[in-house]
Protein backbone atom coordinates (compact mmCIF):
# COMPACT_ATOMS: atom_id res chain seq x y z
CA UNK A 1 0.00 0.00 0.00
CA UNK A 2 2.77 2.45 0.95
CA UNK A 3 4.74 1.57 -2.18
CA UNK A 4 1.63 2.31 -4.26
CA UNK A 5 1.39 5.67 -2.51
CA UNK A 6 5.02 6.56 -3.24
CA UNK A 7 4.60 5.56 -6.88
CA UNK A 8 1.58 7.86 -7.09
CA UNK A 9 3.46 10.75 -5.45
CA UNK A 10 6.80 10.49 -7.23
CA UNK A 11 6.02 8.50 -10.36
CA UNK A 12 8.35 5.67 -9.38
CA UNK A 13 9.02 3.31 -6.50
CA UNK A 14 11.85 1.30 -5.03
CA UNK A 15 13.92 0.84 -1.92
CA UNK A 16 14.46 2.34 0.56
CA UNK A 17 10.80 3.16 1.09
CA UNK A 18 10.24 6.32 3.17
CA UNK A 19 6.68 7.40 3.90
CA UNK A 20 5.09 10.08 6.07
CA UNK A 21 1.68 9.03 7.41
CA UNK A 22 -1.07 10.42 9.61
CA UNK A 23 -1.82 8.82 13.01
CA UNK A 24 -4.44 6.79 11.11
CA UNK A 25 -1.57 5.35 9.03
CA UNK A 26 -2.70 7.07 5.84
CA UNK A 27 0.29 8.13 3.69
CA UNK A 28 0.43 11.76 2.59
CA UNK A 29 4.01 12.09 1.33
CA UNK A 30 6.92 9.80 0.56
CA UNK A 31 9.81 8.83 -1.65
CA UNK A 32 12.74 6.48 -1.93
CA UNK A 33 16.31 7.67 -1.30
CA UNK A 34 17.07 11.04 0.27
CA UNK A 35 20.80 11.85 0.62
CA UNK A 36 22.41 13.01 3.88
CA UNK A 37 23.17 16.33 2.17
CA UNK A 38 21.28 18.05 -0.67
CA UNK A 39 22.25 16.38 -3.95
CA UNK A 40 20.82 15.08 -7.23
CA UNK A 41 18.17 17.85 -7.11
CA UNK A 42 16.84 16.28 -3.91
CA UNK A 43 16.62 17.76 -0.45
CA UNK A 44 18.59 16.07 2.31
CA UNK A 45 16.77 13.67 4.63
CA UNK A 46 17.01 16.21 7.47
CA UNK A 47 15.61 18.99 5.29
CA UNK A 48 12.71 16.78 4.23
CA UNK A 49 11.87 15.82 7.80
CA UNK A 50 11.93 19.46 8.86
CA UNK A 51 9.66 20.38 5.94
CA UNK A 52 7.18 17.62 6.83
CA UNK A 53 7.18 18.69 10.49
CA UNK A 54 6.47 22.30 9.46
CA UNK A 55 3.61 21.29 7.17
CA UNK A 56 2.11 19.03 9.84
CA UNK A 57 2.16 21.87 12.37
CA UNK A 58 1.28 24.82 10.13
CA UNK A 59 -0.87 23.36 7.34
CA UNK A 60 -2.91 20.50 8.85
CA UNK A 61 -5.73 21.13 6.38
CA UNK A 62 -3.41 20.48 3.46
CA UNK A 63 -2.25 17.21 5.05
CA UNK A 64 -5.86 16.13 5.60
CA UNK A 65 -6.80 16.93 2.01
CA UNK A 66 -3.76 15.07 0.65
CA UNK A 67 -4.54 12.05 2.86
CA UNK A 68 -8.18 11.96 1.68
CA UNK A 69 -7.10 12.13 -1.96
CA UNK A 70 -4.57 9.36 -1.36
CA UNK A 71 -7.19 7.06 0.20
CA UNK A 72 -9.44 7.53 -2.84
CA UNK A 73 -6.55 6.86 -5.19
CA UNK A 74 -5.47 3.72 -3.33
CA UNK A 75 -9.04 2.42 -3.14
CA UNK A 76 -9.43 2.87 -6.90
CA UNK A 77 -6.04 1.28 -7.53
CA UNK A 78 -7.01 -1.67 -5.32
CA UNK A 79 -9.96 -2.39 -7.62
CA UNK A 80 -7.83 -2.46 -10.77
CA UNK A 81 -7.97 -5.82 -12.44
CA UNK A 82 -10.56 -7.27 -10.07
CA UNK A 83 -13.33 -7.03 -12.62
CA UNK A 84 -11.30 -7.74 -15.74
CA UNK A 85 -12.88 -8.94 -18.94
CA UNK A 86 -13.29 -12.70 -19.04
CA UNK A 87 -11.68 -14.76 -21.78
CA UNK A 88 -11.60 -18.40 -22.81
CA UNK A 89 -8.31 -20.25 -23.05
CA UNK A 90 -6.97 -23.55 -24.34
CA UNK A 91 -3.63 -25.20 -25.08
CA UNK A 92 -3.14 -22.81 -28.01
CA UNK A 93 -3.34 -19.97 -25.49
CA UNK A 94 -0.71 -21.80 -23.44
CA UNK A 95 1.55 -22.02 -26.49
CA UNK A 96 1.30 -18.25 -26.91
CA UNK A 97 2.22 -17.78 -23.25
CA UNK A 98 5.31 -19.95 -23.73
CA UNK A 99 6.24 -17.89 -26.79
CA UNK A 100 5.77 -14.68 -24.78
CA UNK A 101 8.18 -15.98 -22.14
CA UNK A 102 10.73 -17.03 -24.74
CA UNK A 103 10.60 -13.56 -26.29
CA UNK A 104 11.82 -12.21 -22.93
CA UNK A 105 14.45 -14.91 -22.59
CA UNK A 106 18.16 -14.20 -22.40
CA UNK A 107 19.08 -16.98 -24.81
CA UNK A 108 22.81 -16.45 -24.27
CA UNK A 109 23.09 -16.31 -20.48
CA UNK A 110 19.81 -17.88 -19.39
CA UNK A 111 16.99 -16.36 -17.38
CA UNK A 112 14.77 -13.49 -18.47
CA UNK A 113 15.63 -9.89 -19.23
CA UNK A 114 18.75 -8.01 -18.22
CA UNK A 115 20.49 -7.40 -14.90
CA UNK A 116 19.59 -7.43 -12.10
CA UNK A 117 18.52 -11.01 -12.83
CA UNK A 118 16.12 -12.84 -10.56
CA UNK A 119 15.60 -16.61 -10.68
CA UNK A 120 12.16 -16.45 -12.38
CA UNK A 121 11.16 -19.82 -10.99
CA UNK A 122 7.47 -19.62 -11.92
CA UNK A 123 8.39 -18.92 -15.55
CA UNK A 124 10.91 -21.77 -15.57
CA UNK A 125 8.40 -24.23 -14.14
CA UNK A 126 5.82 -23.07 -16.67
CA UNK A 127 8.19 -23.80 -19.56
CA UNK A 128 9.04 -27.22 -18.12
CA UNK A 129 5.37 -28.11 -17.80
CA UNK A 130 4.67 -26.73 -21.25
CA UNK A 131 7.27 -29.09 -22.67
CA UNK A 132 5.73 -31.95 -20.69
CA UNK A 133 2.27 -31.29 -22.12
CA UNK A 134 3.23 -30.35 -25.69
CA UNK A 135 6.77 -31.56 -26.42
CA UNK A 136 7.81 -27.98 -27.26
CA UNK A 137 11.60 -28.34 -27.28
CA UNK A 138 12.54 -24.61 -27.06
CA UNK A 139 10.61 -24.37 -23.77
CA UNK A 140 12.57 -27.26 -22.27
CA UNK A 141 15.92 -26.00 -23.54
CA UNK A 142 15.56 -22.49 -22.14
CA UNK A 143 14.25 -23.69 -18.79
CA UNK A 144 17.22 -26.06 -18.40
CA UNK A 145 19.65 -23.46 -19.73
CA UNK A 146 18.43 -21.01 -17.09
CA UNK A 147 18.75 -23.51 -14.25
CA UNK A 148 22.18 -24.62 -15.46
CA UNK A 149 23.40 -21.02 -15.65
CA UNK A 150 22.30 -20.38 -12.07
CA UNK A 151 23.73 -23.68 -10.80
CA UNK A 152 27.11 -22.84 -12.39
CA UNK A 153 27.02 -19.18 -11.41
CA UNK A 154 28.02 -17.23 -8.34
CA UNK A 155 24.37 -16.89 -7.41
CA UNK A 156 24.66 -20.51 -6.23
CA UNK A 157 26.84 -21.18 -3.18
CA UNK A 158 29.25 -23.70 -4.68
CA UNK A 159 30.49 -24.77 -1.24
CA UNK A 160 27.52 -24.68 1.12
CA UNK A 161 24.56 -24.97 -1.21
CA UNK A 162 21.64 -22.58 -1.49
CA UNK A 163 20.96 -19.65 -3.80
CA UNK A 164 21.42 -15.92 -3.28
CA UNK A 165 18.54 -13.58 -3.96
CA UNK A 166 19.53 -12.33 -7.42
CA UNK A 167 22.51 -11.62 -9.66
CA UNK A 168 23.67 -8.07 -10.27
CA UNK A 169 25.13 -8.99 -13.67
CA UNK A 170 23.88 -10.79 -16.77
CA UNK A 171 26.16 -13.82 -16.32
CA UNK A 172 24.86 -14.85 -12.87
CA UNK A 173 28.40 -14.36 -11.48
CA UNK A 174 27.91 -11.54 -8.96
CA UNK A 175 25.01 -12.09 -6.58
CA UNK A 176 23.42 -9.89 -4.01
CA UNK A 177 24.71 -12.30 -1.39
CA UNK A 178 21.57 -12.32 0.78
CA UNK A 179 20.00 -15.79 0.96
CA UNK A 180 16.21 -15.88 1.33
CA UNK A 181 14.16 -18.88 2.43
CA UNK A 182 11.49 -18.34 -0.22
CA UNK A 183 13.96 -18.23 -3.14
CA UNK A 184 15.49 -21.51 -2.09
CA UNK A 185 12.10 -23.15 -1.59
CA UNK A 186 10.92 -22.07 -5.04
CA UNK A 187 14.16 -23.16 -6.71
CA UNK A 188 13.82 -26.59 -5.11
CA UNK A 189 10.41 -26.85 -6.80
CA UNK A 190 11.84 -25.94 -10.22
CA UNK A 191 14.80 -28.29 -9.77
CA UNK A 192 12.41 -31.10 -8.90
CA UNK A 193 10.45 -30.39 -12.10
CA UNK A 194 13.67 -30.45 -14.13
CA UNK A 195 14.76 -33.74 -12.57
CA UNK A 196 11.33 -35.32 -13.05
CA UNK A 197 11.46 -34.56 -16.78
CA UNK A 198 15.14 -35.21 -17.54
CA UNK A 199 16.32 -37.51 -14.71
CA UNK A 200 19.61 -35.61 -14.83
CA UNK A 201 21.49 -36.14 -11.56
CA UNK A 202 22.74 -32.55 -11.27
CA UNK A 203 19.21 -31.26 -10.58
CA UNK A 204 18.68 -33.81 -7.83
CA UNK A 205 22.11 -33.00 -6.36
CA UNK A 206 21.58 -29.23 -6.28
CA UNK A 207 18.07 -29.59 -4.85
CA UNK A 208 19.49 -31.86 -2.13
CA UNK A 209 22.31 -29.39 -1.39
CA UNK A 210 19.81 -26.54 -1.21
CA UNK A 211 17.58 -28.43 1.23
CA UNK A 212 20.68 -29.34 3.28
CA UNK A 213 21.59 -25.62 3.41
CA UNK A 214 18.16 -24.67 4.75
CA UNK A 215 18.30 -27.48 7.33
CA UNK A 216 21.77 -26.48 8.47
CA UNK A 217 21.61 -22.69 8.38
CA UNK A 218 17.97 -21.61 8.47
CA UNK A 219 16.32 -24.22 10.73
CA UNK A 220 15.56 -23.19 14.30
CA UNK A 221 15.78 -25.58 17.22
CA UNK A 222 12.01 -25.91 17.55
CA UNK A 223 11.45 -27.05 13.96
CA UNK A 224 10.73 -24.00 11.78
CA UNK A 225 12.75 -22.03 9.26
CA UNK A 226 14.20 -18.56 9.68
CA UNK A 227 13.71 -15.98 6.95
CA UNK A 228 17.15 -15.11 5.58
CA UNK A 229 20.89 -14.70 5.93
CA UNK A 230 22.33 -11.21 5.48
CA UNK A 231 24.51 -10.32 2.51
CA UNK A 232 27.14 -8.64 4.69
CA UNK A 233 29.57 -9.82 7.32
CA UNK A 234 32.10 -7.59 9.06
CA UNK A 235 30.48 -4.71 7.16
CA UNK A 236 31.46 -6.06 3.73
CA UNK A 237 29.02 -7.60 1.28
CA UNK A 238 29.99 -11.13 0.26
CA UNK A 239 33.05 -11.31 2.54
CA UNK A 240 31.94 -14.64 4.00
CA UNK A 241 31.65 -16.27 0.56
CA UNK A 242 34.61 -14.87 -1.44
CA UNK A 243 38.34 -15.65 -1.48
CA UNK A 244 41.41 -13.57 -2.23
CA UNK A 245 44.23 -15.22 -4.17
CA UNK A 246 46.37 -15.02 -1.04
CA UNK A 247 43.76 -16.94 0.93
CA UNK A 248 43.47 -19.48 -1.88
CA UNK A 249 47.19 -20.22 -1.98
CA UNK A 250 47.33 -20.37 1.83
CA UNK A 251 44.53 -22.94 1.98
CA UNK A 252 46.12 -25.21 -0.62
CA UNK A 253 49.80 -24.41 -0.14
CA UNK A 254 49.91 -23.28 -3.77
CA UNK A 255 47.62 -22.36 -6.60
CA UNK A 256 45.94 -25.79 -7.02
CA UNK A 257 45.53 -25.08 -10.73
CA UNK A 258 42.91 -27.71 -11.56
CA UNK A 259 40.51 -26.62 -8.84
CA UNK A 260 41.25 -22.93 -9.46
CA UNK A 261 40.25 -23.41 -13.10
CA UNK A 262 37.15 -25.35 -12.06
CA UNK A 263 35.95 -22.52 -9.79
CA UNK A 264 37.14 -19.64 -12.02
CA UNK A 265 39.60 -18.38 -9.41
CA UNK A 266 42.36 -16.03 -10.69
CA UNK A 267 45.16 -14.03 -8.99
CA UNK A 268 43.58 -10.64 -9.72
CA UNK A 269 40.11 -11.78 -8.60
CA UNK A 270 36.98 -12.00 -10.71
CA UNK A 271 35.09 -9.34 -8.74
CA UNK A 272 36.49 -6.37 -6.82
CA UNK A 273 39.87 -8.09 -6.30
CA UNK A 274 38.31 -11.18 -4.71
CA UNK A 275 37.01 -14.40 -6.25
CA UNK A 276 33.42 -15.53 -6.36
CA UNK A 277 33.37 -19.30 -6.79
CA UNK A 278 31.51 -20.39 -9.91
CA UNK A 279 31.86 -23.08 -12.59
CA UNK A 280 32.76 -21.39 -15.89
CA UNK A 281 33.79 -24.58 -17.74
CA UNK A 282 32.43 -28.08 -17.86
CA UNK A 283 34.37 -30.88 -16.27
CA UNK A 284 34.96 -32.63 -19.61
CA UNK A 285 36.93 -29.63 -20.93
CA UNK A 286 39.07 -29.55 -17.78
CA UNK A 287 39.71 -33.27 -17.97
CA UNK A 288 40.93 -32.90 -21.57
CA UNK A 289 43.15 -29.92 -20.70
CA UNK A 290 44.86 -31.61 -17.76
CA UNK A 291 44.92 -35.15 -19.12
CA UNK A 292 42.78 -36.45 -16.29
CA UNK A 293 39.54 -38.40 -16.15
CA UNK A 294 36.26 -36.75 -15.14
CA UNK A 295 36.30 -38.87 -12.00
CA UNK A 296 39.76 -37.63 -11.04
CA UNK A 297 38.68 -34.01 -11.53
CA UNK A 298 35.53 -34.59 -9.46
CA UNK A 299 37.59 -36.17 -6.67
CA UNK A 300 39.99 -33.22 -6.56
CA UNK A 301 37.08 -30.76 -6.47
CA UNK A 302 35.32 -32.68 -3.68
CA UNK A 303 38.48 -32.67 -1.55
CA UNK A 304 39.04 -28.97 -2.21
CA UNK A 305 35.46 -28.14 -1.24
CA UNK A 306 36.02 -29.69 2.19
CA UNK A 307 39.18 -27.62 2.67
CA UNK A 308 37.52 -24.41 1.51
CA UNK A 309 34.47 -25.00 3.71
CA UNK A 310 36.64 -25.67 6.76
CA UNK A 311 38.47 -22.36 6.13
CA UNK A 312 35.21 -20.47 5.48
CA UNK A 313 33.57 -21.82 8.61
CA UNK A 314 36.20 -20.06 10.72
CA UNK A 315 35.01 -16.67 9.45
CA UNK A 316 32.46 -14.39 11.10
CA UNK A 317 29.10 -15.48 9.69
CA UNK A 318 26.46 -13.17 8.17
CA UNK A 319 23.66 -12.35 10.58
CA UNK A 320 20.45 -14.38 10.47
CA UNK A 321 17.03 -12.79 10.10
CA UNK A 322 15.60 -15.01 12.80
CA UNK A 323 11.89 -14.37 12.43
CA UNK A 324 9.81 -17.12 10.83
CA UNK A 325 7.07 -16.16 8.36
CA UNK A 326 4.21 -18.58 7.84
CA UNK A 327 4.01 -17.98 4.09
CA UNK A 328 7.72 -18.62 3.50
CA UNK A 329 7.71 -21.67 5.77
CA UNK A 330 4.76 -23.05 3.81
CA UNK A 331 6.70 -22.61 0.56
CA UNK A 332 9.60 -24.54 2.08
CA UNK A 333 7.19 -27.26 3.12
CA UNK A 334 5.99 -27.48 -0.48
CA UNK A 335 9.61 -27.83 -1.58
CA UNK A 336 10.21 -30.70 0.86
CA UNK A 337 7.05 -32.50 -0.22
CA UNK A 338 7.85 -32.10 -3.90
CA UNK A 339 11.42 -33.35 -3.33
CA UNK A 340 10.05 -36.37 -1.45
CA UNK A 341 7.92 -37.23 -4.49
CA UNK A 342 10.45 -36.43 -7.22
CA UNK A 343 13.37 -38.24 -5.57
CA UNK A 344 11.31 -40.92 -3.78
CA UNK A 345 13.03 -39.78 -0.60
CA UNK A 346 11.48 -40.88 2.70
CA UNK A 347 13.66 -38.48 4.73
CA UNK A 348 12.15 -35.46 2.99
CA UNK A 349 8.66 -36.83 3.64
CA UNK A 350 9.47 -37.03 7.36
CA UNK A 351 10.91 -33.51 7.32
CA UNK A 352 7.79 -32.14 5.61
CA UNK A 353 5.46 -33.96 8.03
CA UNK A 354 7.32 -32.78 11.12
CA UNK A 355 7.54 -29.24 9.77
CA UNK A 356 3.81 -29.13 8.99
CA UNK A 357 3.11 -30.20 12.57
CA UNK A 358 5.34 -27.34 13.78
CA UNK A 359 3.51 -24.75 11.65
CA UNK A 360 0.08 -25.89 12.78
CA UNK A 361 1.19 -25.79 16.42
CA UNK A 362 3.16 -22.53 16.44
CA UNK A 363 1.20 -20.19 14.17
CA UNK A 364 -2.15 -20.42 15.95
CA UNK A 365 -3.18 -18.07 18.76
CA UNK A 366 -6.72 -18.55 20.14
CA UNK A 367 -7.66 -20.52 17.01
CA UNK A 368 -6.49 -17.66 14.77
CA UNK A 369 -3.79 -18.12 12.20
CA UNK A 370 -0.81 -15.77 12.66
CA UNK A 371 1.69 -14.28 10.22
CA UNK A 372 5.04 -14.19 12.03
CA UNK A 373 6.78 -16.24 14.76
CA UNK A 374 9.86 -15.30 16.75
CA UNK A 375 11.33 -16.64 19.98
CA UNK A 376 8.33 -18.87 20.60
CA UNK A 377 5.71 -16.15 20.09
CA UNK A 378 3.38 -15.82 17.08
CA UNK A 379 1.79 -12.47 16.30
CA UNK A 380 0.04 -10.37 13.62
CA UNK A 381 -3.01 -11.90 11.96
CA UNK A 382 -2.25 -14.00 8.89
CA UNK A 383 -2.49 -12.48 5.42
CA UNK A 384 -3.74 -14.06 2.20
CA UNK A 385 -0.36 -15.52 1.25
CA UNK A 386 -0.07 -17.17 4.67
CA UNK A 387 -3.42 -18.89 4.19
CA UNK A 388 -2.98 -19.74 0.51
CA UNK A 389 0.54 -21.17 0.74
CA UNK A 390 -0.24 -23.09 3.93
CA UNK A 391 -3.36 -24.62 2.40
CA UNK A 392 -1.44 -25.63 -0.74
CA UNK A 393 1.26 -27.21 1.45
CA UNK A 394 -1.41 -29.08 3.42
CA UNK A 395 -3.01 -30.37 0.22
CA UNK A 396 0.26 -31.58 -1.27
CA UNK A 397 1.43 -33.21 1.97
CA UNK A 398 -1.96 -34.90 2.40
CA UNK A 399 -1.51 -36.37 -1.07
CA UNK A 400 2.01 -37.58 -0.23
CA UNK A 401 1.46 -39.20 3.14
CA UNK A 402 -2.23 -40.11 2.94
CA UNK A 403 -3.13 -37.87 5.89
CA UNK A 404 -6.60 -36.90 4.68
CA UNK A 405 -7.25 -35.01 7.92
CA UNK A 406 -5.01 -32.30 6.45
CA UNK A 407 -7.33 -32.06 3.46
CA UNK A 408 -10.35 -31.63 5.75
CA UNK A 409 -8.48 -28.97 7.71
CA UNK A 410 -7.56 -27.15 4.50
CA UNK A 411 -11.25 -27.12 3.54
CA UNK A 412 -12.06 -25.48 6.90
CA UNK A 413 -9.43 -22.82 6.20
CA UNK A 414 -11.06 -22.23 2.80
CA UNK A 415 -14.35 -21.45 4.54
CA UNK A 416 -12.49 -19.06 6.83
CA UNK A 417 -10.74 -17.44 3.89
CA UNK A 418 -13.97 -16.86 1.99
CA UNK A 419 -15.51 -15.33 5.10
CA UNK A 420 -12.64 -12.97 5.94
CA UNK A 421 -10.86 -12.16 2.66
CA UNK A 422 -13.31 -12.47 -0.25
CA UNK A 423 -13.74 -9.37 -2.40
CA UNK A 424 -17.25 -7.93 -2.66
CA UNK A 425 -17.49 -9.08 -6.28
CA UNK A 426 -17.03 -12.64 -5.10
CA UNK A 427 -14.01 -13.99 -7.02
CA UNK A 428 -10.65 -12.63 -5.88
CA UNK A 429 -9.34 -12.17 -2.36
CA UNK A 430 -8.06 -9.13 -0.49
CA UNK A 431 -4.54 -9.41 0.88
CA UNK A 432 -5.70 -8.62 4.43
CA UNK A 433 -8.65 -9.88 6.46
CA UNK A 434 -11.78 -7.82 7.07
CA UNK A 435 -11.00 -7.92 10.80
CA UNK A 436 -7.70 -6.07 10.31
CA UNK A 437 -8.49 -2.53 11.46
CA UNK A 438 -4.94 -1.14 11.15
CA UNK A 439 -4.88 -1.11 7.32
CA UNK A 440 -6.51 1.99 5.76
CA UNK A 441 -7.00 0.39 2.32
CA UNK A 442 -7.40 -3.29 1.49
CA UNK A 443 -5.57 -4.38 -1.64
CA UNK A 444 -6.07 -7.15 -4.17
CA UNK A 445 -2.70 -8.37 -5.50
CA UNK A 446 -2.84 -10.49 -8.62
CA UNK A 447 0.70 -10.65 -10.02
CA UNK A 448 3.73 -12.61 -8.90
CA UNK A 449 6.35 -10.76 -6.95
CA UNK A 450 9.33 -12.57 -5.51
CA UNK A 451 6.79 -15.21 -4.47
CA UNK A 452 3.76 -16.58 -6.33
CA UNK A 453 0.55 -14.56 -6.53
CA UNK A 454 -1.42 -15.44 -3.42
CA UNK A 455 -4.64 -15.13 -5.41
CA UNK A 456 -3.32 -17.60 -7.99
CA UNK A 457 -2.40 -20.11 -5.28
CA UNK A 458 -5.81 -19.53 -3.69
CA UNK A 459 -7.42 -20.35 -7.05
CA UNK A 460 -5.37 -23.56 -7.18
CA UNK A 461 -6.62 -24.46 -3.70
CA UNK A 462 -10.23 -23.81 -4.73
CA UNK A 463 -9.80 -26.12 -7.71
CA UNK A 464 -8.34 -29.03 -5.75
CA UNK A 465 -10.65 -28.62 -2.76
CA UNK A 466 -13.65 -28.11 -5.03
CA UNK A 467 -12.99 -31.47 -6.68
CA UNK A 468 -12.15 -33.34 -3.48
CA UNK A 469 -14.99 -31.90 -1.41
CA UNK A 470 -17.40 -31.82 -4.38
CA UNK A 471 -18.03 -28.10 -3.88
CA UNK A 472 -19.36 -26.74 -7.14
CA UNK A 473 -19.32 -23.20 -5.76
CA UNK A 474 -15.55 -23.42 -5.18
CA UNK A 475 -14.99 -24.83 -8.67
CA UNK A 476 -17.05 -22.00 -10.16
CA UNK A 477 -15.14 -19.41 -8.14
CA UNK A 478 -11.83 -20.83 -9.39
CA UNK A 479 -13.09 -20.75 -12.98
CA UNK A 480 -14.18 -17.10 -12.65
CA UNK A 481 -10.72 -16.18 -11.35
CA UNK A 482 -8.98 -18.00 -14.21
CA UNK A 483 -11.36 -16.59 -16.80
CA UNK A 484 -10.71 -13.03 -15.65
CA UNK A 485 -6.93 -13.58 -15.57
CA UNK A 486 -6.49 -15.43 -18.88
CA UNK A 487 -6.13 -12.36 -21.10
CA UNK A 488 -3.77 -10.49 -18.76
CA UNK A 489 -1.67 -13.61 -18.23
CA UNK A 490 -1.32 -14.15 -21.96
CA UNK A 491 -0.07 -10.55 -22.41
CA UNK A 492 2.25 -10.41 -19.37
CA UNK A 493 3.09 -14.05 -18.75
CA UNK A 494 6.32 -13.49 -16.81
CA UNK A 495 4.54 -11.33 -14.23
CA UNK A 496 1.70 -13.84 -13.87
CA UNK A 497 3.66 -17.09 -13.91
CA UNK A 498 1.61 -19.02 -11.36
CA UNK A 499 -1.62 -18.05 -13.12
CA UNK A 500 -0.03 -19.36 -16.33
CA UNK A 501 0.83 -22.67 -14.63
CA UNK A 502 -2.73 -23.06 -13.39
CA UNK A 503 -4.32 -22.07 -16.71
CA UNK A 504 -2.13 -24.61 -18.50
CA UNK A 505 -2.95 -27.44 -16.09
CA UNK A 506 -6.62 -26.60 -16.39
CA UNK A 507 -6.41 -26.67 -20.19
CA UNK A 508 -4.56 -30.00 -20.07
CA UNK A 509 -7.37 -31.47 -17.96
CA UNK A 510 -7.20 -31.46 -14.15
CA UNK A 511 -7.73 -34.94 -12.68
CA UNK A 512 -8.04 -36.38 -9.20
CA UNK A 513 -6.94 -39.94 -8.60
CA UNK A 514 -8.22 -42.10 -5.74
CA UNK A 515 -6.21 -45.20 -4.80
CA UNK A 516 -8.05 -47.67 -2.59
CA UNK A 517 -7.72 -51.19 -1.22
CA UNK A 518 -5.02 -53.21 0.51
CA UNK A 519 -2.31 -51.92 -1.84
CA UNK A 520 -3.61 -48.34 -2.03
CA UNK A 521 -0.46 -46.73 -0.59
CA UNK A 522 1.83 -48.60 -2.99
CA UNK A 523 -0.44 -47.80 -5.94
CA UNK A 524 -0.37 -44.11 -5.01
CA UNK A 525 3.44 -44.22 -4.96
CA UNK A 526 3.43 -45.84 -8.41
CA UNK A 527 1.14 -43.14 -9.80
CA UNK A 528 3.26 -40.34 -8.30
CA UNK A 529 6.42 -41.76 -9.89
CA UNK A 530 5.06 -40.32 -13.12
CA UNK A 531 5.39 -36.57 -13.69
CA UNK A 532 1.73 -35.52 -13.67
CA UNK A 533 1.42 -31.84 -12.69
CA UNK A 534 -2.29 -31.80 -13.67
CA UNK A 535 -3.06 -34.69 -11.31
CA UNK A 536 -3.95 -34.78 -7.58
CA UNK A 537 -3.61 -38.17 -5.86
CA UNK A 538 -5.60 -39.27 -2.80
CA UNK A 539 -5.55 -42.49 -0.80
CA UNK A 540 -8.83 -43.91 0.55
CA UNK A 541 -7.58 -45.33 3.82
CA UNK A 542 -10.53 -44.92 6.17
CA UNK A 543 -14.31 -45.25 6.09
CA UNK A 544 -14.63 -42.46 8.63
CA UNK A 545 -12.98 -39.67 6.63
CA UNK A 546 -15.63 -37.16 5.54
CA UNK A 547 -14.29 -36.36 2.08
CA UNK A 548 -17.06 -36.53 -0.53
CA UNK A 549 -14.88 -37.75 -3.41
CA UNK A 550 -13.90 -40.78 -1.30
CA UNK A 551 -17.51 -41.74 -0.54
CA UNK A 552 -18.14 -45.33 -1.59
CA UNK A 553 -14.51 -45.80 -2.64
CA UNK A 554 -13.05 -47.42 0.48
CA UNK A 555 -12.25 -51.09 -0.14
CA UNK A 556 -10.36 -53.18 2.41
CA UNK A 557 -9.18 -55.85 -0.02
CA UNK A 558 -9.70 -55.10 -3.71
CA UNK A 559 -7.09 -52.58 -4.89
CA UNK A 560 -8.28 -50.25 -7.62
CA UNK A 561 -7.70 -46.73 -8.92
CA UNK A 562 -10.44 -44.22 -9.70
CA UNK A 563 -9.57 -41.41 -12.12
CA UNK A 564 -11.95 -38.46 -11.76
CA UNK A 565 -12.53 -35.36 -13.85
CA UNK A 566 -14.35 -32.27 -12.61
CA UNK A 567 -17.60 -33.87 -13.77
CA UNK A 568 -17.41 -37.53 -12.80
CA UNK A 569 -15.25 -40.48 -11.78
CA UNK A 570 -14.44 -42.97 -14.51
CA UNK A 571 -14.80 -46.72 -14.06
CA UNK A 572 -12.10 -48.03 -11.70
CA UNK A 573 -9.02 -49.81 -13.04
CA UNK A 574 -6.67 -52.18 -11.27
CA UNK A 575 -3.53 -51.49 -13.30
CA UNK A 576 -1.40 -48.35 -12.77
CA UNK A 577 -0.59 -48.13 -16.49
CA UNK A 578 -4.30 -48.05 -17.32
CA UNK A 579 -4.74 -45.26 -14.76
CA UNK A 580 -1.90 -43.22 -16.30
CA UNK A 581 -3.51 -43.63 -19.71
CA UNK A 582 -6.82 -42.26 -18.35
CA UNK A 583 -5.03 -39.37 -16.62
CA UNK A 584 -3.19 -38.25 -19.75
CA UNK A 585 -6.00 -38.49 -22.33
Amino acid sequence: MYMDAVQAISGSGGWPLNVFATPDRIPFYGGTYYPPRPAYNRPSWMQLMQRMADIWEQQPGEVTAQAEQMVKYLENAAQAGVSGKGADWDMDTCRKMAEALLQQADTEQGGFGRAPKFPGTMAISYLLEHYHFTGHEPSLQHALHSLDAMINGGIYDQLGGGFARYATDNKWLVPHFEKMLYDNALLVLSLCDAYSITKQERYRRVAAETIAFTERELKNSSGGYYSALDADSEGVEGKFYTFTWEEWTTIFGGENAVVADYFGVVPEGNWEEVNILHVPRDIEALAAQYGLTKEEIAEQVATAKQQLLAYRNERIRPATDDKSLLSWNALMNLGLTRAAVAFENEAYKILATDHMRWMLEQFYINNKLMHVWKDGVARINANLDDYAYLMQAMLQLASLNGDNALLVRAAALQEELNGEFLHAQGAFFYYTAASRMDIPVRKVDLYDGATPSANAVAAHNLLLLGMCMERQDWLEQCYRMLEQMAQTTMRYTYSFGYWALLLQRYAAGIKTVVCTGADSADMAVSVRKNYLPQCYVLTANSKKMQIPILAGKYFETTSVIFVCTQDACLAPVSDVHDAIRLITV
